[in-house]
């Protein structure tokens, strides 16, 4: 594929505004951003308008009739996950999707397929596999610093960090609250650096203590009355090799933190908090934290980005694969169903 690499975005919200349309840009010349859809005209034309896009459409077989696309960014609600990717790899476009992959497991498989048909990428957004101290971290892992990894802490919390915006509380369009929003950042980022174990079973809880009650919104006010997820979720996961995964998320608890995001890693060689990135071993008879004096300072965004670009132009693979999508979605998905139950549901 030659450059430039001509690309359209599905969804004018806040994620294509301020992530993907500005670090497309970055990629210069590379990248041309010819077109853009969104369910609301007038938000398609706005943000068309504003940055110089030639193309807005109101759906996005619309757009991928009318314009020759290579590349599509998919942006809207997790609702219209996968609707969106199989029709734009179905149209020949490689994809980059934002995180979760779907609403169901059904819907992740259909679109792994529907990428292996095309024979395109198709990657989420998981940005923090991206940052410094994953990279790092995971050089270290793969060198076995750290040994045979048996398990992992993965914390998305949050003291009062409900969305007063977009529809993150609305669980028709997003299929829940922090768990498939934020947890599942931290949930990819432990798989991704323990090798991305099969799982084998899930027990999970779900608690709606404080969204459904008016508060102080560290992110804005949110409509209370109309609050339909979670506020907090907190998993285990035993995998198949024997490992475990303890995972707890949360819009909005009664901790001291304002917001914490961290995985913490456990092998027989040795451990590790990933932010910032502090490992922890047993040297020469004495116990040691190793932390590094320097790394790159450059946003986990913009490297993901650029990487998609690199894939579709030909080079290397993307990191975040549908396979992996797929193994994320059925955990996401057996944790609600366990929560729901109060069982444990095997995978």
């Amino acid at each position: 594929m030659t450059t430039p690499l001509r690309v359209g975005i599905v969804g004018a919200g806040g994620i294509a505004q301020m992530v993907h349309i500005p670090n497309y840009r970055k990629c210069g010349d590379r990248v041309d951003i010819v077109a853009i859809a969104d369910v609301v005209r007038e938000k398609a034309k706005a943000v068309a308008e504003s940055n110089g896009i030639p193309h807005h459409f109101t759906s996005v077989a619309e757009m991928l009739s009318a314009v020759a696309l290579d590349a599509v960014s998919v942006c809207t609600p997790n609702k219209f996950h996968a609707e969106a990717v199989i029709a734009a790899l179905e149209a020949g476009c490689h994809v980059m999707c934002e995180k979760p992959p779907a609403m169901s497991v059904a819907e992740a498989e259909a679109m792994a397929r529907a990428a292996e048909r095309a024979g395109k990428y198709l990657t989420y957004g998981f940005h923090y596999r991206h940052t410094q101290e994953v990279e790092a971290l995971k050089r270290f892992i793969d060198a076995g610093e750290l040994g045979e990894i048996y398990a992992a802490t993965a914390i998305a919390m949050r003291r009062r960090g409900i969305p007063g915006w977009g529809v993150f509380t609305n669980k028709e369009l997003q299929g829940g609250g922090p768990l498939i929003d934020i947890g599942v950042h931290m949930l990819d980022t432990a798989l991704y650096l323990m090798g991305f174990p099969e799982p084998d079973c899930v027990i999970g809880a779900t608690y709606q203590k404080l969204g459904i009650k008016p508060g102080v919104g560290l992110l804005g006010d949110w409509d209370h009355e109309h609050y339909t997820v979670e506020d907090m979720a907190r998993g285990f996961i035993r995998f198949k090799n024997g490992a475990t995964l303890v995972l707890e998320s949360a819009f909005a608890a009664n901790i001291a933190p304002r917001d914490e995001m961290q995985v913490k890693i456990m092998g027989d060689l040795g451990g590790a908090d990933v932010f910032p990135l502090t490992m922890y071993q047993e040297k020469l008879g004495s116990l040691i934290d190793v932390r590094p004096a320097y790394l790159p300072e450059k946003s986990a965004y913009e490297v993901e980005m650029e990487r998609f670009v690199d894939a579709c132009l030909g080079g290397p693979e993307p990191l975040s694969t549908p396979a992996q999508g797929v193994i994320i979605q059925r955990i996401i998905n057996a944790l609600y169903a366990a929560a729901e139950s109060g069982e444990t549901v095997k995978l």
